[in-house]
């Protein structure tokens, strides 16, 4: 199992800047990559950026330029760092976590943390 806690969010202007934090604990060896996903009211659940264990880096279109994600091995810690933000990035934004169980891999998912952006 895998045991993923968040930090950060809150509300924040339009324009500004908020860091959320990611610490996954469990069976962390198996993890092969960790993200974060984001979802608002009437809306379906999208990738917002995600980083292997080797470093690769995916990004959402939305947020191109924008938001960086970063990982802390040691600390088995992701971060996300959102600049420039836009009242449409307002979402619950979970933690995520992919790793091999047995044969496949299963999906890990943070409770989820409030980001609101004011106009």
């Amino acid at each position: 199992q895998v045991r993923l806690v968040e930090s950060g969010g809150g509300l924040v202007q339009a324009g500004g800047s908020l860091r959320l934090s990611c610490s996954a604990s469990g069976i962390i060896f198996r993890i092969n990559a960790m993200g974060w996903y984001r979802q608002a009211p009437g809306k379906q659940r999208e990738l917002v950026a995600s980083i292997t264990s080797g470093g690769r880096i995916n990004l959402g279109d939305s947020v191109k330029g924008r938001f960086t994600i970063s990982r802390d091995n040691a600390l088995m810690t992701v971060y996300l760092q959102m600049n420039s933000l836009k009242p449409e990035d307002t979402a619950v934004y979970y933690c995520h976590a992919l790793a091999s169980m047995g044969l496949g891999e299963e999906n890990y998912w943070g409770q989820g943390t409030q980001v609101t952006v004011s106009s």
